[in-house]
C-alpha cells in the first residue's frame, strides 16, 4: 500500500476544474482558510452578490478571514455544473446552480487555469437568478435602496 505524505497541499492533489470547485465549497464549509485560498491562483478576483463585491484574492482573504475563525464560513453545494475547456486544455469556464443555506438558489460562475497539472480558479462571479416575473419588483427595491430615480 502506498501512503501519501499529510502534507500534500489541496491545490496539488486535485486534478480537475470540477474537483477544485467541489473541493473549494468543502474547504469553506469546514472553514479551511489555506485549503479555500490556495485553490485560488495568485490575482485571482471573486465578485460576490453585492455590487461593492469585487475583490482580488487578498481582499477576499481579508474579508472573509473573520467567517473562516469563528470555524464556519459559508456552505455551497453545486447541484448542476456545466464545465468547458478552451482548445488547449489550459483553461475552463463554467456556470454551475448553488444550493445555499443563507442565499437560497445561487449561481456561480467563473474561470479555471491549468499551470502543470494544477488547476487553480481565477475568476469566481456568485450571484443569486432572479426569476423574471420578480424581475420588475427587485429592480424597484434595488432603486429605493440606492435611491435610484426610476426608469420606465
Amino acid at each position: 500500500m502506498l501512503l501519501l505524505p499529510a502534507m500534500i497541499s489541496t491545490a496539488t492533489a486535485v486534478q480537475t476544474p470540477e474537483a477544485v470547485l467541489d473541493e473549494w465549497h468543502l474547504a469553506a464549509a469546514r472553514a479551511d482558510a489555506n485549503a479555500y485560498f490556495s485553490l485560488m491562483a495568485p490575482g485571482a478576483v471573486f465578485l460576490g452578490t453585492d455590487a461593492t463585491e469585487r475583490w482580488t484574492k487578498d481582499e477576499f482573504r481579508i474579508w472573509a478571514e473573520p467567517y473562516f475563525k469563528k470555524g464556519k464560513a459559508w456552505t455551497f453545494k453545486a447541484v448542476k455544473r456545466h464545465v468547458s475547456y478552451s482548445s488547449d486544455g489550459n483553461t475552463a469556464w463554467f456556470d454551475e446552480d448553488l444550493d445555499t443555506p443563507n442565499l437560497g438558489p445561487a449561481r456561480g460562475s467563473g474561470v479555471l487555469v491549468k499551470s502543470g497539472k494544477t488547476w487553480r480558479i481565477v475568476q469566481y462571479n456568485l450571484s443569486v437568478p432572479i426569476p423574471n416575473p420578480l424581475m420588475k419588483q427587485v429592480k424597484k427595491e434595488i432603486e429605493e435602496y440606492l435611491k435610484i430615480p426610476a426608469t420606465k
